[in-house]
């Protein structure tokens, strides 16, 4: 191998997600067979990938081992879906299984509430009716509307804009980086069982801005997520169960009534 052809590696060299190279290669192998997933399907065909690759690891494919030795078990090689080639014997593999185990742990994790606040009075739960301006300003809104969304299996919306309000209170260039690496490996990345639903236009410019992360690398995107919630989840939320059981709650708690 020809030494004078490797890049030269320093300290500050820029930030490249490697899951947009292998995303780029995925969609070509999709494109071949005429299969190129978009939106919603891509989000369900990543899913049930993920479903098989738990039944393999729980022992689901212990009994085909079993009932047919001279049949190759297609879990069992190395080749991965991303490539079409026998090369994933590299760390690749190893890395997306320690991606996918480390965001099992995150939404396990997720399942408490992240924000100590006191209990919504009555005049705050009534105000989050007015505006979700006014829901996601309170502490303990966001925590009532954050269990709502886990309800709906949209928990991801409102951990990403938490940690985007994160990212921006940091001053630290170090940590600025750091932080929008996690972020996003979590929410943005097409391999992360997190992604939030964002258009092309807006994954593009994130993966533009990852070349030197910045404070502002998740505006757009948090922005839409932001927007997003507010026209489809919110006012499901006003409307659930859940919101009107703890107003009526309140009121009867309420000294007034």
């Amino acid at each position: 191998m020809r030494t004078d052809l490797k890049q030269p590696v320093g300290r500050n060299k820029p930030y490249v997600p490697s899951d947009v190279i292998k995303a780029k290669n995925y969609l070509f192998s999709l494109c071949i067979h005429g299969e190129i997933p978009m939106g919603s399907e891509r989000m369900e065909m990543r899913k049930r990938q993920m479903s098989v690759q738990q039944e393999s690891a729980a022992g689901g494919t212990a009994p085909a081992q079993q009932g047919q030795p001279d049949q190759a078990n297609p879990r069992a090689s190395n080749a991965c879906c991303f490539c079409w080639c026998c090369c994933c014997s590299c760390s690749w593999n190893e890395d997306r299984d320690d991606r996918n185990r480390k965001a099992s742990y995150d939404i396990k994790e997720g399942t408490s509430d992240c924000e100590d606040c006191p209990k919504p009075t009555l005049d705050e739960v009534r105000m989050w009716g007015q505006s979700f301006d006014k829901l996601m300003c309170c502490p303990a809104g966001r925590n009532s509307f954050r269990q709502f969304l886990r309800t709906e299996f949209s928990e991801e919306n409102m951990l990403f804009w938490l940690a985007c309000e994160e990212l921006s209170k940091e001053t630290n260039k170090s940590a600025i980086e750091e932080k929008a690496r996690v972020i996003y490996e979590d929410y943005i990345s097409i391999l992360s069982p997190k992604e939030v639903s964002l258009d092309s236009r807006v994954r593009e410019a994130i993966n533009r801005n990852m070349l030197e992360p910045t404070l502002h690398t998740f505006d757009d995107a948090q922005l839409q997520i932001y927007t997003l919630m507010q026209r489809d989840s919110y006012p499901r939320y006003m409307n659930s169960a859940a919101y009107k059981n703890l107003l009526n709650t309140l009121s009867e708690q309420s000294p007034e009534s």
